[in-house]
């Protein structure tokens, strides 16, 4: 199954995304379909969505095409999962390309030099003050009962070793999906 992740900027402004995307149906060039998962910071870069492109969406390139493309909300992890599912459901059902925006933010910038309140003041003033997408999920399961804080802690240790033993320690937006992943599995257990 052919999966493709991409930064929301490239996702509307690179050309090589609609190329691909228009030769997605052609016989000699179809991979049964490919779920396209675009990380939308909302911010690419440094640019305003207003200066970065026309259209409303990011994704809206898809739309050449009738690509189904599902807008999710990042902080809903179970909402995200969902899409997720049935955007594979498409694709195994259509062999046919699909698209799952996932509206999020970028909590430290775009990269190491890179300090996004510069660019994006009154936008990163309400992030600072936002809870993770992490911390919303975890408040959700501990309030409902499906889970308790010495679960959490568990959970936690097991995925910061996992990352780890990667040698990575970042809690990015992938990162994070990884996690609601490890936290779903072991509320099903």
């Amino acid at each position: 199954m052919g999966i493709l992740l991409h930064g929301e900027g490239s996702f509307a402004g690179q050309g090589v995304v609609y190329e691909t995307l228009h030769l997605s149906a052609l016989p000699n060039y179809t991979t049964g379909g490919t779920i396209h998962i675009v990380v939308n910071n909302q911010v690419a870069f440094t640019t305003d969505p207003t200066a970065g492109r026309s259209s409303q969406y990011c994704t809206d390139v898809a739309k050449a095409l009738n690509i189904p493309i599902f807008h999710v909300n990042g902080d809903d992890a179970e909402a995200v999962a969902h899409v997720c599912e049935l955007a594979a459901e498409w694709r195994q059902k259509f062999h046919a390309d699909v698209v799952v925006d996932i509206v999020c933010y970028r909590r430290f910038g775009h990269n190491e030099i890179d300090e996004p309140s510069f660019s994006q003041p009154k936008m990163y003033e309400i992030i600072r003050n936002h809870p993770s997408s992490l911390e919303i999920y975890q408040n959700k399961l501990l309030n409902s009962g499906q889970v308790t804080k010495d679960d959490v802690e568990k959970i936690h240790i097991c995925s910061i070793s996992s990352l780890l033993c990667l040698g990575r320690l970042e809690y990015s937006c992938v990162v994070c999906i990884i996690l609601f992943i490890q936290f779903s599995m072991f509320v099903t257990l």
